[in-house]
């Protein structure tokens, strides 16, 4: 009952378009691009009825006045939107928004702004984690803190293995050469890695990616790996976060 439809816009983001085929309900996860999200909606034969930010940057939610404008959906977001772009109904860490009988659980992974929020549709196995982390990557550090962002992707962590991640950006091939370099020993890396670079040679997204496949390559979300804190300092995995982050900001 619950479709997703991924595409590309802007020069590197995805959009997504969640669509409830029982209530006909569709959601517009972010608004990086608002004239694509309608052309692909109307493709579709979908109306699009809520918006779901997951944080303020414009290229989340610079598309929420021209799409509210064209459809008159519901626009859910952080607080941090508020003020910077239209917004109807703020949401925060446990909270639920709806698509029919589809509930997503809003969960805090702030770190790369302050007010970041994922979006998790448990029973689908699915979850639209933004800027937050990436394919073997994660958001730059822009507001928030180590811990924070430390903390934020290990809400993420718990999710069940088999979620799919839905990121917003195509940075798998970047991030891949970065991960290589700070966990040269990792063999499902190794392997990960090829196949991204197969993807990108024939044009294919690498979006989504499963958590359970991030656990075991993705370098920050393995900060608490003990080789990976003997390889990177910190003497506990915010640090070693840290320490990985920085480096990756000037890798």
């Amino acid at each position: 009952m619950i479709h997703v439809h991924q595409f590309s816009c802007l020069s590197d983001n995805y959009g997504f378009l969640v669509h409830n085929s029982v209530s006909k309900e569709t959601a517009a996860i972010d608004t990086p691009d608002a004239a694509a999200y309608l052309r692909e909606a109307e493709a579709k034969g979908w109306r699009i009825t809520q918006i779901w930010n997951t944080h303020w940057h414009p290229d989340h939610a610079g598309g929420n006045a021209a799409i509210k404008d064209a459809t008159g959906c519901t626009i859910y977001a952080p607080a941090e939107v508020e003020g910077k772009f239209p917004v109807d109904h703020i949401v925060a860490h446990d909270d639920y928004v709806a698509l029919g009988e589809h509930r997503a659980r809003v969960i805090d992974v702030s770190g790369h702004t302050n007010g970041h929020i994922a979006y998790h549709i448990v029973e689908e196995g699915i979850a639209f984690v933004g800027d937050s982390v990436f394919a073997l990557g994660c958001g730059r550090m822009f507001e928030g803190q180590p811990e924070q962002f430390w903390n934020s992707l290990e809400r993420i962590r718990r999710m069940s293995t088999a979620t799919k991640l839905y990121c917003a950006h195509e940075y798998t091939a970047s991030n891949a050469r970065f991960a290589l370099y700070a966990d040269p020993d990792n063999a499902a890396l190794q392997a990960y890695a090829e196949e991204i670079a197969d993807k990108r040679a024939r044009g294919e997204p690498t979006v989504p990616t499963t958590l359970a496949r991030e656990l075991a390559t993705n370098p920050f979300l393995r900060a608490d790996d003990p080789a990976m804190m003997a390889r990177w300092g910190g003497n506990a995995p915010h640090e070693t976060f840290a320490a990985l982050r920085a480096a990756k900001d000037n890798f």
